[in-house]
Parts: structure tokens; C-alpha cells; sequence
């Protein structure tokens, strides 16, 4: 949930609070949460303490009215709407150098799944995370909010990943191509999953790093963006079912760039 009033998001759920806590306390403005959860932030309450920041003991009613969701596992912090800067050629020449593997998610939409994916990322070392930016209704592009849900679906995973946000995925593509293998994700490809390390030892060895791109589930990587990857790979599967949920199917490319 997102406060207009005080430009703040709400963060809820045990293992995220716990992961703010851990890497980012400075982050949380507030805090608010059920008497029993006390003992396990009693750190973070002298923090907040002594930075002049309020924490309140709530019952169940109050902390859905704040966080406008009952699954707030009795916990709920409000930090600031996390700023996501656009990615720039620099931070192509850092990934390059850092023979990192990283995501760039084309509109992927539903909050659940790019907290699942978050989580996947943050639990395979994949960073940094690009999503692509969308236009607003005043018609400045804006990259897609960091929200309450992705945050609790994450379980923590939000503190561990860094954010880039792209205009034009398929531009970025072409640029970033001349330096990181980019392998899209395609339920049609030739190229199974399996694959995969066989192709990064291949011709694509020159490049250094690996960007993961992953296409939404109902029209998944567009033409254009396609043209401009390494590679495109799929999970195969019997057919009955067309593709996995686009997080499922992310954590298992994740898990083979990671063992490669």
C-alpha cells in the first residue's frame, strides 16, 4: 500500500521486516506491529528510537488498515517509495566486469510473480534486477512500483537485489549484447534449459556476464526483443500445459546459470 500523503510504502510479512532490519534500517520511518513480535525487534526498536522515529504496538485491525492487506504477519514498517534509476551504459561495463547473471523482466505485471522472481534472484545471486519502465498519466515513463505485495512475496529478497530500470528493453539489448550473453526465455526455442552451459562455454565465451530476459505470461518476449538476445531458451515440458508460471520458470533458468 502506498501512501500519497506521506510518499511512503508499506512493507509487511516476518521475513521482510527481518531482512530491512538486517541491510537497510535506515530505511523505516515507522514501525508498527503486535505486542508478541516485540522481542524480535528490540535492536531495531532502539533505532528507531534513536533516530526520532516512531514504533506503535497494534492489534490485527489497525495493521490491515495500514498495510490494506491481512497478511501482514503481525508486522508492519512504512519506508519510503524505493527509487528505481535507469540503467546506463556504465552499469553495463560494472555487470560485464563482474561476470555477474542478472534479469531484465519485460512488463511483468502481476506483483505476486515479481516477488517470487525477487526472491529466486536474491537466492541464486542474480543482480541486478531491470524492470522495464511504463508511461505514466501524465506521460513521463516510470519504472513499475516496488509494491506492498511484491515486497511480502519477496520474503526478504527486496534487501539483497539491485534495481535498474530500461525504456526500451530491446535497445538496451543491443548494447548490452556486445558485452553479456542474453539469453531470452521462449516456450517455442530450440535450445532446451539443459543447454544452456554448453552455449556459454561455446562462441558466446568472449562475452562476460549474463543477463536472464523474461517476458510476461500472456504475451511473453516480444519480436523485437528477441531479435536482439544471444539466445532464446525454454523449460521443456510435455506440452499438455504450454509454459510454467513465468516465476517457476524463472527459478529453474536461475538455478542452472547458478550450478553452470
Amino acid at each position: 500500500m502506498y501512501n500519497k500523503l506521506t510518499d511512503e510504502l508499506a512493507v509487511c510479512g516476518l521475513n521482510a521486516i527481518r531482512a530491512l532490519s538486517d541491510v537497510h534500517p535506515e530505511k523505516i520511518n515507522r514501525l508498527f506491529m503486535r505486542e508478541e513480535r516485540l522481542p524480535l525487534f528490540t535492536g531495531l526498536c532502539r533505532q528507531l528510537a534513536a533516530r526520532k522515529r516512531p514504533y506503535k504496538i497494534c492489534e490485527n485491525e489497525e495493521l490491515e488498515k495500514i498495510c490494506k492487506t491481512p497478511h501482514h504477519q503481525g508486522i508492519v514498517a512504512m519506508i519510503y517509495e524505493p527509487a528505481v534509476e535507469t540503467a546506463v551504459p556504465e552499469d553495463i561495463d560494472k555487470w560485464a566486469a563482474d561476470r555477474k547473471t542478472g534479469l531484465l523482466l519485460c512488463n511483468i505485471g502481476n506483483d505476486h510473480n515479481l516477488g517470487a522472481i525477487v526472491r529466486s534472484a536474491a537466492f541464486f545471486d542474480a543482480s541486478p534486477v531491470i524492470l522495464t519502465e511504463q508511461s505514466t498519466e501524465e506521460g513521463d515513463p516510470r519504472a513499475k512500483s516496488l509494491t506492498t505485495a511484491a515486497y511480502r512475496a519477496a520474503e526478504g529478497g527486496m534487501e539483497y537485489v539491485e534495481f535498474r530500470s530500461v525504456r526500451r528493453p530491446e535497445v538496451f539489448l543491443k548494447s548490452a549484447s556486445k558485452k553479456i550473453l542474453t539469453i531470452g526465455t521462449d516456450p517455442r526455442a530450440r535450445v532446451r534449459i539443459r543447454d544452456i552451459p554448453q552455449i556459454i562455454k561455446g562462441e558466446n565465451s568472449r562475452l562476460q556476464g549474463i543477463v536472464l530476459v523474461i517476458g510476461n505470461e500472456e504475451t511473453g518476449l516480444s519480436a523485437e526483443i528477441k531479435e536482439q538476445c544471444s539466445v532464446l531458451a525454454r523449460v521443456p515440458g510435455t506440452g499438455v500445459i504450454e509454459s510454467l508460471n513465468v516465476a517457476q520458470a524463472t527459478t529453474l533458468f536461475l538455478q542452472e546459470l547458478y550450478e553452470r
